[in-house]
């Protein structure tokens, strides 16, 4: 059985779907690993968006050729098919499939590695320690395509592991984003769109930069703390309903321990002119953000875990303080080998109704059958 929890540990602490990646090709320094997963994920809620099949499939590859000694070339594609609808789509608009992670890059031996693409924002350095949850987590100030939070387009990243091999356990990283721009008020009524053009103010951003910096101690400690800066778009100055700055902001930092099956993080994070408040069309001025979780990894398989998340916006025009983000998660996983899991997974929402920002204010349940190689 503790070959079970070792294994299962290797599952939660990884990247999703690739902890157990199956070698498709290894011959003469290039390699190619195969991985995915697939959830047979259902939701339980009184608010109907949030009821129902959520089933998805997700596979990547990652692959890497051995250029000389010192030069290792590597490259990741991730990609998520829905499964909850039907074949020929369902009129509504949203995507039935899409794009994660596309980078490519160079690892220079021990002076660190560079890459550009679609790829994890350096905040998600910290903010990865809080997305371990069955089925939420790292969801208070983090979302795709926001600034340099989550998953975004346009990355340049600089990593550097054991700070070029003279502290070990002390990594750093450095991030370009590019922008991404939005349509002009022309783009809305017919004019060609460049090929980046975002239609929602949420999604864009300027030219930013960011940084981060971890330290992993021999006793299952990490700390770490980053932060990035960019400018905001002409659209999201000018359709923004608050236009709150010219440039967004955040920083995070973070405390980790893993060890002696027990797993426990925390994160706090401040974002300005960042976090989108949904239906107000804006974003709020200053947003401060909270995550704490804990897991334990039982030898028969099972990992209980339990989580509080909250990201609250502050002095908001006509609104003052209100939660963006606030609940209890109680769930747990069940892993029946290295490929096949269940889980249980409960949302306590302590969003109050009427929410401003439009939030959900209803609780969820989700569960899930897991296979993933």
């Amino acid at each position: 059985m503790r070959k079970l929890a070792v294994a299962a540990v290797g599952v939660i602490t990884a990247l999703a779907g690739t902890a157990h990646a199956a070698e498709i090709y290894n011959k003469d320094g290039n390699k190619l690993d195969l991985y995915g997963k697939i959830d047979a994920l259902h939701y339980f809620s009184s608010n109907a968006d949030k009821d129902g099949d959520q089933s998805y499939v997700r596979v990547g590859i990652k692959g890497e050729t051995q250029i000389n000694s010192q030069l290792t070339g590597f490259a990741q594609w991730e990609y998520q098919f829905n499964a909850n609808r039907p074949e020929n789509g369902d009129g509504s608009g949203s995507p039935q499939a899409w794009t994660r992670l596309a980078f490519a890059g160079i690892k220079f031996d021990k002076y660190g590695s560079i890459n550009y693409g679609r790829n994890y924002g350096v905040l998600y350095d910290i903010g990865a320690w809080t997305d371990v949850l069955p089925e939420w987590g790292n969801d208070s100030y983090e979302s795709p395509d926001n600034f340099m939070t989550g998953r975004a387009n346009g990355l340049l990243t600089y990593r550097n592991t054991d700070f070029f091999g003279l502290v070990d356990g002390l990594n750093i990283s450095l991030q370009y984003q590019g922008k991404n721009d939005g349509r002009s008020k022309e783009a809305f009524d017919g004019a060609r769109l460049s090929n980046n053009a975002r239609s929602n103010i949420a999604y864009e951003n300027g030219d930013g930069y960011g940084v981060s910096a971890v330290y992993d101690f021999d006793s299952g400690i990490s700390a770490g703390a980053a932060y990035t800066s960019a400018k905001r778009t002409l659209n999201q100055l000018t359709y923004d309903k608050f236009n709150t700055g010219n440039t967004a902001e955040a920083w995070t930092a973070g405390l980790k321990y893993n060890s002696n099956h027990l797993y426990l993080a925390a994160n706090y994070a401040e974002t300005r002119n960042m976090t989108y408040m949904g239906d107000l069309n804006s974003v709020a001025h200053k947003a401060q953000s909270w995550e704490v979780i804990g897991q334990y990894q039982f030898d028969n398989g099972f990992r209980p875990s339990l989580g509080f998340l909250q990201s609250r916006a502050s002095d908001v025009p006509g609104y003052g303080n209100f939660d963006l983000t606030k609940y209890i998660e109680v769930g747990t996983y069940y892993y029946f080998n290295k490929n096949m899991s269940a889980y249980v997974d409960y949302r306590i929402n302590l969003i109050k109704n009427n929410n401003p920002a439009g939030r959900n204010s209803d609780n969820i349940i989700a569960t899930a059958f897991v296979y993933q190689f």
